[in-house]
């Protein structure tokens, strides 16, 4: 198969710019540009659309399996290059010592069959975790998965947040409440377990005096053993250092220096006879002198052995404490002592030292604690009012942005309101949650006449995609990505709802750079450009060939989708006009 490049018009950088895929599920190799505005893919029913966004997924940090690897192969492989707009992307690539050129940057992800996937960003190794970081900056996917999450009454609050540009203001709340969450549980702790509490500092301020009042240094068993060796055989040594002695010294009986001081002397005659024989002479004069420092060495340690019971039992008690101390407070997970030295009774002891300075604390600074407490609870309720009110004041706008856009969307009579009701309860604690004091969740009423009810229990598919993109589109201007993603946008619409649909995605895409997956030939006649995934056999495998249409080729793949895999002249007649209207 051959790569091939999308149509391209104008010179405006984008976002995505290229993507190159190789050896992924069914792709065997595919290269990509993309362009600026609205780009569809199309193709039949199992063609593996999904595939090229799901490369894309990817790419960015999405799921690494090795059955993402085409059949017969090793590894696959996916880059994609990217024009930054977002000053947060340049900012998290300073962060991490990367360079973007001329604003570019080159992501490249392998899986290998191992099923281990390595990263890189303009050639910098990354991990999974830093591709799906950087690529929030990047890429919004948009499927079924994120559909559904209208369905989750704990994502609506997301959505307000985002809308409302309180985000961040969040986040600091949510700071700030953790911090009294811990709070309040040491308060807890402190209140609920006092006589645990003394029973803890009684516990560990006998282990600190003790090791303390031990004096222990590092290395000391090994010296102590050491010692203990020598004391308890003092007999023996003293018998066997007694012989060596009596080895070197011995004249009557031949000893070492004796003889060494005659073949130094026999030595020294020969050399004067044959000169060659100098330096052997000179290396037995040397030998004859380290052997004597040797044997006086000896000597001296012969001289200082006395043997001290006294010592031996200090120095077995000593060994004893150790060894006490080691069963005491380092084997408290079943270890055996013998694998744990001095040092590890002295950290024992050093970390018991700082949670009792930790419990003696606490309960000393429990009235400071206490009014701690007592101050984050008014700055988190006054941030939680101040965050409702704006919730309030944006949920009304969003509201009627939403309804707005669902009205182009051929959902005319249906109304959305976006519910916000206070938590229940007296206390701080009880009001606030980690997000504030609102419940928050999405109501509509499809027909006229009917009551609003909650989003998750009455919206069906189609009307779910339609909520979700009028939402994109009035999170747009917040979106940290610029490239929007549509999988599956079009499920459970058709006839004048799919021609708003893709008039709407057209218009969206003035601001946005839009990939959408769709089968509905009413929305890919607004695109600038199309591409088409087709399934095939080549070579007995079945491969997955991506493709640009333009000009007669996408009359006719419009025409296809129209009308199914029989293409007349008349469908080409329809799909021709459409695109003419449309464009």
């Amino acid at each position: 198969m051959q790569p091939f490049r999308a149509n391209s018009t104008g010179q405006e950088a984008h976002v995505l710019e290229e993507l190159d895929i190789k050896n992924f599920a069914l792709i065997d190799s595919a290269h990509v540009d993309f362009t600026k505005g609205f780009t569809v893919l199309s193709g039949e029913t199992g063609a593996g659309k999904s595939i090229l966004i799901g490369s894309l997924a990817f790419l960015l940090g999405g799921k690494a399996s090795a059955e993402q690897i085409r059949t017969g192969c090793t590894e696959a492989q996916v880059s994609g290059t990217f024009w930054l707009k977002s000053s947060d992307a340049f900012d998290w690539l300073k962060e991490h010592g990367i360079d973007a050129e001329e604003d570019r940057v080159l992501i490249r992800r392998i899986i290998r069959e191992t099923g281990k996937s390595s990263s890189w960003i303009s050639g910098i190794p990354v991990t999974r975790a830093d591709l799906a970081s950087f690529g929030q900056y990047l890429v919004d996917i948009h499927g079924q998965h994120e559909q559904q999450s209208l369905m989750k009454v704990a994502d609506h609050r997301r959505y307000l947040d985002i809308y409302a540009e309180l985000t961040e203001e969040v986040q600091k709340f949510t700071s700030i409440y953790n911090k009294l969450v811990a709070k309040r549980a040491i308060l807890q702790e402190l209140n609920s377990n006092e006589s645990d509490r003394a029973q803890k500092i009684d516990m560990l301020s006998f282990a600190v005096n003790e090791i303390n009042e031990a004096k222990l240094r590092p290395g000391e068993q090994e010296e102590l053993e050491a010692e203990e060796s020598r004391l308890s055989s003092f007999e023996k040594l003293y018998a066997e250092i007694e012989e060596l002695t009596e080895l070197f010294e011995n004249e009557e009986s031949g000893g070492a220096l004796a003889m060494l001081k005659r073949a130094t002397g026999t030595a020294d005659r020969a050399s004067s006879l044959d000169s060659s024989l100098e330096n052997l002479s000179g290396r037995l004069q040397s030998a004859f002198y380290e052997i004597d420092d040797i044997a006086g060495e000896f000597n001296r340690y012969k001289s200082s052995l006395v043997f001290d019971p006294e010592r031996l039992e200090q120095v077995q008690d000593r060994l004893e404490l150790i060894s006490r101390l080691k069963k005491k407070y380092c084997t408290g997970n079943g270890g055996n002592a013998l694998f744990y030295t001095v040092q590890d009774i002295l950290d024992y002891g050093q970390k018991a030292s700082e949670q009792l300075e930790k419990l003696s604390g606490s309960g000393a600074d429990k009235s400071a604690l206490e009014a701690e407490i007592a101050a984050l609870e008014k700055e988190t309720y006054t941030r939680a009012k101040a965050i409702s009110a704006r919730r309030k004041a944006a949920s009304e706008k969003m509201s009627a942005a939403v309804e707005e856009i669902l009205a182009k969307l051929g959902m005319k009579e249906t109304r959305f309101r976006v519910s916000l009701e206070e938590k229940e309860g007296n206390a701080v604690e009880q009001k606030c949650g980690p997000y504030g004091m609102d419940n928050i969740e999405f109501l509509i009423s499809a027909n006229p006449g009917s009551p609003l009810l909650p989003l998750a229990k009455i919206a069906s598919g189609g009307e779910l995609s339609r909520v979700m993109l009028a939402l994109k589109t009035i999170l747009s201007k917040a979106d940290l990505a610029d490239t929007l993603v549509f999988d599956e946008i079009d499920t459970g619409i058709g006839g004048e709802v799919a021609v708003s649909v893709g008039d709407h995605m057209k218009k969206l895409s003035s601001s946005k750079q839009i990939l959408c997956i769709t089968h509905l030939a009413s929305i890919a006649v607004y695109a600038d450009n199309q591409i088409k995934i087709q399934k095939g056999v080549e070579n007995n495998t079945t491969a997955t060939n991506v493709f640009a249409v333009e000009g007669q080729e996408r009359v006719k793949e419009i025409a296809r989708m129209l009308s199914g895999d029989s293409v007349s002249a008349a469908s080409l007649e329809h799909a021709a006009a459409m695109l003419a209207n449309s464009q």
